[in-house]
């Protein structure tokens, strides 16, 4: 049987977000996978390669590339594909296009996670980004938060945000760009950035109690989208130790002395086995990524087109 390939420019039209979360879920109550990631800097951009394999689930690899000057000549920013291999034997049961498998890992592992550690009757949720990604997320958390009343969204470039806000049309919520990220980070109960930045967009001192912040966007020691007082002062959870804790949001207030080791709570695997909002004054959840994310949602993309 020759491997399927599967791309879509809506990859939600291929699995659902309801069904993207189950997967991770479900994943999650599974053993504990076998990974390995290499990283590649280039002059221009960089090359990831991310593997994993589950057993019973299967072998999964990623490779995807990322160059910051491709909008300017018409081209993604991330570009690469997923090989998914069969855990019996190893047959190439599909190729998916990288940017299928970003998409619906990256924002349901966000609102899986957001499930156990935003607070009860969130109505306000605060988009830092006006990229694809952030795209993406605003749906995933409109199609699993339904009490969702108004998504606000900044960017740095105001025509970005209104262009993503239209991009939005038809979400249930109120959806609306801002321009004063420090007022609307204020009153948001859930924050969810998913930049590009080197230096910190939000912080804590400016948080109500009870807010919990999905960072999403950093994902290299020198990339960050929370200050230090932030990440100190939140219960913090992350999805992958192993990526997290390379990541700045993570990495440099651990180099300064301002968090310990310690201070990371758990994995998605804790909060799954153990589900339940934790007594904190606010939450973080550091999404870094992980090969055997991935994989549980490459697997269950595969189930649900019989491939």
């Amino acid at each position: 049987m020759q491997p399927a390939y599967l791309t879509a420019e809506h990859p939600w039209d291929l699995l659902d977000w309801h069904e993207a979360v189950d997967a991770l879920r479900e994943g999650h109550r599974q053993g504990q996978p076998r990974s390995a990631d290499i990283h590649l800097h280039g002059e221009h951009g960089d090359l990831f390669s991310r593997a994993s394999g589950i057993e019973g689930v299967g072998y999964g690899l990623k490779a995807e590339s990322l160059f910051g000057g491709n909008p300017a000549r018409g081209l993604p920013t991330s570009q690469g594909v997923m090989l998914v291999f069969a855990p019996d034997d190893g047959r190439l049961r599909a190729m998916v296009d990288s940017r299928v498998i970003t998409a619906l890992k990256t924002a349901s592992d966000s609102v899986l996670a957001a499930g156990y550690l935003a607070a009860p009757g969130s109505s306000h949720l605060l988009v830092v980004g006006a990229g694809v990604m952030a795209g993406h997320l605003a749906r995933a958390y409109s199609a699993l938060f339904p009490g969702l009343q108004r998504i606000s969204v900044w960017s740095r470039r105001p025509e970005a945000a209104q262009a993503l806000v239209a991009s939005l049309a038809g979400l249930p919520a109120e959806v609306v760009a801002v321009q004063d990220l420090q007022a609307a980070a204020g009153q948001a109960d859930i924050i969810c950035t998913a930049t590009m930045s080197t230096a910190p967009l939000v912080y804590g001192a400016w948080l109500k109690a009870g807010a919990h912040v999905d960072l999403v966007g950093g994902f290299t020691p020198s990339m960050r989208e929370s200050d230090d007082d932030l990440v100190a002062r939140a219960a913090v959870y992350v999805d992958c130790r192993a990526s997290a804790l390379q990541a700045g949001d993570l990495a440099q207030p651990l180099a300064a002395g301002r968090i310990g080791p310690d201070h990371v709570r758990g994995d998605l695997y804790d909060l799954v086995a153990a589900p339940g909002r934790p007594e904190a004054d606010i939450t973080v959840f550091k999404n870094a990524g992980g090969a055997h994310l991935d994989l549980m949602v490459a697997a269950r993309l595969l189930q649900r087109h019989g491939l």
